[in-house]
């Protein structure tokens, strides 16, 4: 993305289209928004603030004052945030408040999503499938468990790879990479004999990898919590997506 951001008035009240020179992505930035919220920290700091929008990778937020003047760098995800999130992240910025702290932490991580991916997929991107197409899959698992269409990751069918000689056969038949932003699915699961239903889980576990932050015990990384199994439950065909999978495991082995 571009580290400038184009600032675009309120769409319905536009008399012609909007034209942009093909000079690669921008940050749109709603500017009613984003004076709103500007305003908002204003009237906390009870001085001048100057409000900048990213769509930063890493840091989320970033504040300098000087003379009397409130530098801010919001990211994006914060224009569209509810009055309570707003209201919190201004008493964070200015007065370093404890539980607005909280509640700005949780809105980030409830909204990771819409954080871009910090490094571009490697390989080409395939959803189509001879039986299988994950691009739709990804797209109905979404909008039933999430609500949205668009969850903010990309999917694609992963590589055959040969088993090595003398190590134990396992099959991954999933993986999600946070950086890439990125489902791979393993092919095996492109046959016809494979229940849509069964793809459709696998796809919803690894989406939930990126919607369901890992959690530590001591030096260790789970990576499926108590919030992860609570939420992979869920599945409307979980029960019987678990039963499919233990009784075809040595079919998909053979056949990887």
């Amino acid at each position: 993305m571009a580290p400038s951001a184009v600032r675009i008035p309120d769409p319905k009240l536009l008399r012609f289209p909007l034209q942009f020179l093909p000079i690669g992505p921008q940050i749109f930035v709603h500017e009613g928004a984003r004076q709103a919220l500007e305003r908002r920290l204003e009237l906390a700091f009870d001085g001048p603030v100057q409000l900048g929008v990213t769509d930063n990778v890493r840091r989320m937020i970033t504040q300098t004052r000087t003379e009397g003047r409130l530098r801010v760098r919001l990211h994006m995800m914060f224009l569209g945030a509810p009055d309570r999130v707003q209201e919190s992240l201004a008493r964070y910025i200015v007065f370093n408040d404890s539980e607005s702290s909280a509640v700005v932490d949780a809105f980030i991580k409830a909204n990771k999503h819409r954080i871009r991916p910090s490094q571009p997929v490697s390989g080409p991107v395939r959803t189509q499938g001879a039986h299988h197409d994950l691009s739709k899959i990804l797209a109905e698992v979404s909008r039933r468990y999430m609500g949205e269409s668009a969850p903010g990751v990309l999917i694609t069918w992963g590589r055959r790879t040969q088993p090595r000689v003398g190590v134990r056969q396992a099959i991954k038949l999933g993986s999600y990479s946070p950086r890439e932003r990125l489902i791979r699915v393993h092919p095996a699961l492109d046959q016809a004999w494979v229940p849509r239903y069964f793809v459709a889980y696998v796809v919803y576990h690894e989406l939930l990898h990126h919607l369901v932050e890992a959690t530590r015990a001591g030096k260790n990384v789970v990576l499926h919590g108590a919030e992860f199994r609570r939420r992979e439950s869920q599945f409307r065909d979980y029960v019987r997506a678990i039963a499919w999978e233990q009784g075809h495991i040595q079919r998909l082995l053979r056949s990887r």
